[in-house]
């Protein structure tokens, strides 16, 4: 694929995360994506021949993986794991109150639309979730309920989003950093 092949595709899947994000499955329909991305309509046929649901388990995957990057980033410049909770939470709530409240969780909207009907879709959700459990398990290395942690934290950050995105403020976010860290100490 050339770099213009690269770069449409690229602007394929950043459209549709931007929407997914949004406004969730339901609400990144084709036609939105091409018009958001700017891209011809067979180029979305071309890159992504599967349709939709491979545009959408793609977006999830490589947003997943940008989410596990930032993670890794920040679990590197911590020097405990309830400052890497708090750096974690920040970091999310940054991104959520600059979007103007909607760049919450690049998969869960998608999870919770999907995972019950379709299962290419749930399946890129757990895996991404999945790795993101494996980072905070990582990062919990030595405690002696890292993996029972590691889900309780990744729960609390989603619910934490959900509350921030809701009532527009980062506050609960906050709180759930305090409570995390009380946990793992």
């Amino acid at each position: 694929m050339g770099v213009k092949g690269a770069e449409t595709r690229d602007r394929l899947l950043d459209a549709t995360q931007e929407l997914l994000e949004a406004g969730g499955y339901l609400g990144a329909g084709l036609n939105q994506v091409i018009a958001t991305s700017g891209a011809p309509r067979g180029s979305l046929y071309f890159h992504f021949p599967g349709g939709k649901d491979q545009l959408v388990g793609e977006s999830v995957r490589r947003a997943g993986r940008a989410i596990g990057s930032d993670l890794e980033s920040l679990a590197d410049s911590s020097t405990s794991v309830a400052e890497f909770a708090e750096a974690v939470l920040r970091h999310l709530g940054e991104r959520l109150e600059e979007s103007g409240w909607r760049k919450g969780c690049p998969v869960a909207t998608v999870a919770l639309e999907t995972a019950s009907t379709n299962d290419p879709l749930q399946e890129a959700c757990s895996e991404v979730y999945t790795s993101w459990e494996t980072a905070l398990r990582a990062r919990l290395a030595g405690h002696p309920e890292a993996d029972d942690l590691a889900v309780t934290i990744l729960a609390l950050v989603e619910g934490a989003l959900l509350l921030a995105r809701t009532h527009r403020s980062t506050e609960p976010l906050h709180r759930v950093a305090r409570r995390i860290g009380a946990l793992v100490d």
